[in-house]
């Protein structure tokens, strides 16, 4: 049986939680450069850093993922609890080492990524058992609080987080972790709870074209049936298109990018911690831009330091 209704968790973050390994250079990289540099390691996946987004909003998050049972993964656990996300639903009995991402960084933004999430693919839909079994919720007794999902989840996943009746009553903040894996989102799209945070190129995958701005692209995604979508696009200006409301839009400020791998974390993080303050659209949208350009203007994150 589960636990009393008032000791679930209220917010769940669904998806990636692996070591961010980011090298930052100084000055801009050609293909091939060997330069001098920063290179840092902390916990990281698209869930994990909006989960750890939310303590700093001073909300209560958990984490539902796939950790390996070797010593990153122990290590990885522990950090994460100390840092204040809770990590009891954790799926832990794949064959794979605890996942990677790695990235390069200059001064102009990302230069390249390459995400291992092959231990959250193998585990696929057995992460949701908290979900099915009693322990957070189960289809006779579904559990209600706020759902955090990433792309780096399986399509057959999303699907079962898309209709399983453990879930009808979740309320989802969904991000797709890549423009790669948009498409993985398209389960989905007609969730009557669900409210998308995609950038631009990741609205372009869905709507399987090219579009000119924030504005645009979140009206597409909306046309696709989405209930409500937000779009960041960089510097350029980001909007909200809800259904049966006007779509808003607000430029942010200004900034010198110093790294920005997490940046639409922090500004998932920002407008939900907002929202839950009851802030309206105009406002929540103005706090996550807010906390998305003091993210990239910062300097780098805290994390072990491996140059």
């Amino acid at each position: 049986m589960g636990s009393p209704s008032q000791d679930k968790p209220q917010i769940i973050c669904l998806g990636a939680m692996l070591w961010d390994v980011i090298g930052h250079s100084p000055v801009d990289l050609r293909p091939g450069e060997d330069v001098a540099g920063r290179i840092h390691q902390r916990p990281g996946g698209v869930a994990l850093n909006v989960a750890l987004a939310l303590v700093r909003h001073g909300l209560a998050p958990s984490i539902i993922s796939a950790v390996g049972r070797d010593a990153p993964g122990e290590a990885l656990v522990q950090e994460t609890e100390r840092l204040g996300v809770t990590t009891d639903w954790l799926w832990r009995d794949g064959p794979l080492p605890t996942d990677l991402y790695m990235a390069i960084e200059d001064p102009r933004g990302l230069v390249a990524a390459i995400a291992d999430a092959h231990g959250l693919e193998a585990a696929g839909p057995s992460v949701l058992f908290p979900f099915q079994d009693g322990r957070i919720g189960s289809d006779n007794a579904p559990w209600q609080g706020i759902l955090v999902v990433d792309g780096n989840l399986t399509i057959d996943t999303l699907e079962i987080v898309a209709r399983a009746p453990s879930l009808a009553r979740a309320d989802l903040r969904v991000v797709p972790a890549s423009p790669d894996k948009a498409a993985r989102l398209v389960p989905l799209l007609d969730h009557p709870r669900a409210i998308f945070h995609i950038n631009l190129a990741e609205a372009e995958a869905l709507a399987g074209h090219d579009l000119p701005d924030a504005h645009a692209a979140a009206e597409a995604v909306l046309r696709l049936g989405a209930a409500r979508v937000i779009v960041t696009d960089g510097a350029r200006p980001a909007a909200d298109a809800a259904r049966d409301a006007p779509t808003i839009g607000l430029c942010p400020p200004a900034v010198i990018a110093r790294h920005v791998t997490g940046a639409g974390d922090a500004f998932l993080a920002a407008h939900l911690a907002a929202e839950l303050q009851a802030a309206s659209r105009e406002d929540a949208l103005a706090r996550a831009i807010a906390a998305a350009a003091a993210h990239v203007s910062a300097m780098p994150l805290q994390g072990k330091d491996l140059a």
